[in-house]
């Protein structure tokens, strides 16, 4: 209870604009983590085969992808309110759409409609958070959002499978009771876009001022100081300009190793402990909810971490930490030892995320931040996109283990290679040589 009252009391102490905000992320989290989950299963009851699901995941996954730079531009060129708005409004629309069409070319086109939409939380969550709290609560406010994420699209994934089950045993139809539930999370998708009404949306144009003489003597010696003054700015801008670039380069350069590790096992780990173990489907579930809760937890502890030594150094020790794990995974054939260092693996590689979103709006002026971030997602994605074939044809050349086996391997060269990127490029003093002021 003293717990939970500190989390209250903290709470009431954000800004409005945030709290106004992780309402509109929960509403929106909770309505994708029932999609995420029941939606296969619904066109499977519909009558489509396999390949059907697969297509749609691609072709939304694709549309996903293609908006995250232009989401990107726009959050740091116009209103993030504004986009924010659009993307829980056009998202929650399309979602109960899909909910409706039985067609082949409807699911396709709503597919695509919502995967354009899809990303604005996804780009703009994080700039939009930097630039309503203090730099110095921006790493604890980002280790809550992706703590809050996971915790809501479990609630969503949880609340919509046990809903539709007991709909199906109020004598409801399989198809009927997922499409009901289906509904109701394209509802509070929708609905995620009211809170966001009241948020108070902030300028994010920097204010130039210009040095003002304090005697004035004639009309060109006014001139030659704006003039000196503009020419300052100017020549500020490019080198700033060309700082952002170059971070932004290095920044998606280990996240497209990241993407590329992480494309070759995470989305196939369901067929890894199915394959290899023939593990249930509701154990499968139970596993990965239990991953996402520990992730939560190392999310929360990450800021303790980055305070005492330093946010770099935090994202490659929770990196490092998590490949013995990772290829205890891949080598097992025991499914205790396999599902334990799975959540351990799971836990440690992901607590890093909300660590890695502080560094990057820290070294990022504010003008770029969108940009930058949609540009990580997008090589992020050009990994999980990619690495599909080379995965597929391991495990069907050299089977379930060896298959396995050489497939977490690769992923461990990768996330070792890209830790050590991380570090060289972006590495920081300590923090107990740092001068701390009050």
């Amino acid at each position: 209870m003293r717990v939970l009252r500190q989390i209250v009391s903290e709470i009431r102490g954000w800004s409005r604009n945030i709290q106004l905000f992780f309402l509109a992320s929960i509403l929106y989290q909770i309505g994708n983590g029932m999609f995420s989950v029941l939606y296969n299963l619904y066109i499977q009851g519909l009558g489509y085969n396999d390949t059907m699901n697969g297509q749609i995941v691609s072709i939304q996954s694709l549309a996903t992808a293609i908006m995250f730079v232009p989401i990107g531009l726009g959050g740091d060129r116009f209103s993030r309110k504004r986009l924010l708005i659009v993307g829980a409004l056009f998202s929650g629309m399309f979602l109960i759409g899909r909910s409706f069409d039985y067609s082949t070319s409807g699911l396709i086109w709503f597919a695509v409609f919502s995967g354009l939409f899809a990303g604005v939380f996804q780009v703009l969550a994080i700039p939009f958070l930097a630039e309503n709290v203090k730099k110095s609560q921006r790493l604890k406010m980002f280790s809550y959002y992706s703590s809050l994420v996971l915790a809501s699209q479990v609630l969503g994934s949880l609340g919509g499978g046990v809903f539709a089950d007991l709909l199906h045993s109020a004598g409801f139809a399989v198809v009927t009771g997922l499409q009901t539930v289906l509904i109701i999370g394209g509802v509070a998708t929708l609905a995620a876009f009211i809170p966001l009404l009241f948020i108070n949306d902030k300028s994010t144009t920097p204010q130039t001022t210009h040095p003002t003489p304090t005697t004035i003597q004639s009309k060109e010696s006014v001139e030659g100081v704006i003039s000196e003054s503009t020419g300052v700015v100017r020549e500020s801008n490019v080198q700033l300009k060309k700082k952002d670039s170059r971070l932004i380069g290095q920044f998606v350069i280990t996240q497209l190793l990241i993407g590329l590790g992480s494309g070759l096992v995470v989305p196939y780990l369901n067929l890894y402990f199915t394959n290899r173990f023939s593990v249930s489907l509701s154990g499968m579930s139970l596993l990965i909810s239990l991953g996402q809760i520990m992730t939560i937890v190392s999310m929360l502890i990450g800021p303790t971490l980055a305070a005492k030594v330093g946010s770099v150094r935090a994202v490659v020790i929770f990196q490092i930490m998590s490949l013995p794990f990772l290829l205890l995974t891949g080598f097992t054939n025991l499914l205790v030892i396999a599902s334990i260092s799975f959540l351990f693996r799971q836990a440690l590689m992901n607590a890093a995320n909300p660590i890695h979103s502080a560094i990057l709006v820290d070294k990022i002026s504010d003008k770029r931040r969108g940009i930058a971030n949609s540009l990580m997602q997008t090589a992020f994605m050009i990994g999980w996109a990619t690495m599909g074939p080379v995965q597929s044809y391991l495990v069907t050349t050299y089977g379930t283990y060896w298959g396995y086996a050489i497939t977490f391997s690769i992923t461990g060269s990768l996330y070792v290679i890209s830790s050590l990127m991380y570090y060289l490029m972006f590495r920081e003093a300590k923090p107990a040589a740092q001068v701390t002021t009050h």
